[in-house]
């Protein structure tokens, strides 16, 4: 029996959360290697954050990680749409590390909370990187750019992120228990390929997220649901809002 096809995936303008993370994981099989090559310095940052400690863990992890964040995210970015180069890539940098700078914290300094308002930071500020690099803007200029970006749908920049971040955890949670068995030296060079595979899973997603902002301000402000649906009122049934018109017995 022939398979039937699956449905060809809504436009970036109305494209879903679910849908952006299976765009995602199909750009990563498509462009595997250079993919790949994205996780690096991330990997790296983490096994850092981990194995260093006292003042030179916080140099490396606040003065040395916003910027390997953002370059990941910048390569992220070029796999999906042309970018400009020279003072573009660093403005994008500079943009990235105020973006990235709280996620960098907040693996140093943790109370309960943290990681909603980094995401949420992010949501609003990430998708200057993208600006700064596509439509090749200044530092200012791109910022801005990236919170009206982000305003066009914040719940589905948040929830996008969240749900990349979420994807993520599982999969490394899964990877965690098949592996628990292992030495420690085993044990962080899996968490090395872990981070290594993982983490490209983040910016590529970010990045496809940045053509699905772009493409919400470019259609125009999405029509507001009103309350009531445009139903009656069930108290007031004949309430200003509207009349119906008498109907003849």
């Amino acid at each position: 029996m022939p398979r039937s096809k699956l449905p060809p995936p809504l436009p970036p303008e109305t494209r879903t959360v679910g849908q952006l993370v299976a765009e995602t994981l199909k750009l990563y099989g498509a462009r595997f290697w250079p993919s790949l090559s994205l996780g690096i310095g991330p990997a790296l940052l983490g096994v850092g954050a981990a194995e260093l400690d006292g003042a030179t863990r916080v140099a490396v992890v606040l003065g040395a990680g916003p910027f390997v964040l953002s370059a990941s995210y910048a390569g992220a970015v070029a796999l999906v749409q042309p970018i400009g180069r020279g003072r573009y890539l660093a403005v994008a940098l500079v943009a990235g590390f105020v973006a990235f700078l709280p996620i960098c914290v907040s693996r140093l300094w943790i109370f309960p909370g943290i990681y909603l308002l980094v995401l949420a930071w992010l949501a609003l500020v990430g998708l200057a990187v993208p600006a700064a690099l596509v439509e090749r803007r200044g530092l200012l200029d791109a910022l801005r750019r990236g919170v009206r970006l982000a305003q066009a749908d914040y719940v589905h920049a948040l929830g996008s992120l969240a749900t990349l971040v979420i994807t993520i955890f599982l999969t490394g949670l899964v990877l965690f228990f098949l592996l628990r068995e292992l030495s420690d030296q085993a044990l962080r060079v899996a968490a090395l390929l872990a981070l290594l595979v993982l983490s490209p899973v983040f910016v590529l997603g970010a990045a496809l997220l940045y053509v699905d902002q772009a493409a919400r301000v470019k259609s125009g402000p999405r029509p507001r649901r009103t309350r009531d649906a445009d139903v009656h009122s069930a108290v007031e049934p004949d309430g200003p809002r509207s009349s119906d018109a008498e109907v003849e017995p």
